[in-house]
C-alpha cells in the first residue's frame, strides 16, 4: 500500500505540472490514465466515488 500511494502521490504532482503547462501530449494523457487506474485501486476510491456522487446529486437538483 506504501508503494501505491507513494505512485498516485508522483503520478498527481506530474498531472499537476502538466495541467500547469498548458499543453497536453500523449505521454502526458499516458501518465492521467495510469493516475486514474492508481486512484481506481487505492484506498480513497470509494471517498472520490462518494464525492462524485453526491456532487451529481446536487447539480442535477438544481433548476435554473
Amino acid at each position: 500500500m506504501v508503494i501505491s500511494l507513494s505512485l498516485v502521490v508522483l503520478l498527481l504532482v506530474l498531472v499537476s505540472i502538466f495541467v500547469r503547462g498548458g499543453g497536453l501530449k500523449f505521454s502526458h494523457a499516458l501518465v492521467c490514465v495510469l493516475l486514474g487506474f492508481c486512484l481506481a485501486s487505492s484506498s480513497m476510491a470509494a471517498t472520490i466515488h462518494d464525492g462524485l456522487s453526491a456532487t451529481a446529486e446536487v447539480v442535477s437538483a438544481l433548476r435554473p
